[in-house]
Formats: structure tokens, C-alpha cells, sequence
């Protein structure tokens, strides 16, 4: 009754999810979707929007290591 396990290798990211079979029934499938796909029109302009809210705030450290956000112009009510 032995595997032949020649033909059973997959990449390393198959072999991960077969390994982890067991987990995955309690903590749920991970996800299978490719990394290297180009972003949508959509999905482009969502980062831009996102990346245009980012840039008005400004990141404060206090002396104790502690941050904080604030904004860069308070009078710029333009994204908020």
C-alpha cells in the first residue's frame, strides 16, 4: 500500500497546503489566488485615493516612542 511519491511533489506552495491539510479544516483554506497579477483600473484608482489620504497626515513621535497622527494643514478639509 506505499504511495509513489515521484509524481507527488508540486511546487512548494502545493506541497505546504497538503502538508497542512489538518490545519486548515480548523483555521480555514488559505488563499490560492496568484501574486503577480496586474491590478485592475479600479484597483488603481482605489491606490491613488488611498495614497492621496495618506499624504495628509503626519506622523508625530513623542520623546517616550509613542506616535500619533495629525494633520499636515488643519484648515484642508479636502479628503476628510
Amino acid at each position: 500500500m506505499a504511495r509513489d511519491r515521484s509524481g507527488d511533489k508540486g511546487n512548494a506552495s502545493q506541497r505546504f497546503m497538503r502538508a497542512t491539510g489538518k490545519l486548515r479544516a480548523v483555521f480555514g483554506p488559505a488563499n490560492r489566488s496568484a501574486l503577480g497579477h496586474d491590478m485592475t483600473e479600479e484597483n488603481l484608482r482605489l491606490l491613488a485615493q488611498r495614497q492621496a489620504e495618506t499624504q495628509q497626515w503626519e506622523t508625530i513621535t513623542r520623546p517616550d516612542g509613542s506616535t500619533y497622527v495629525v494633520p499636515r494643514n488643519p484648515e484642508d478639509r479636502s479628503l476628510r
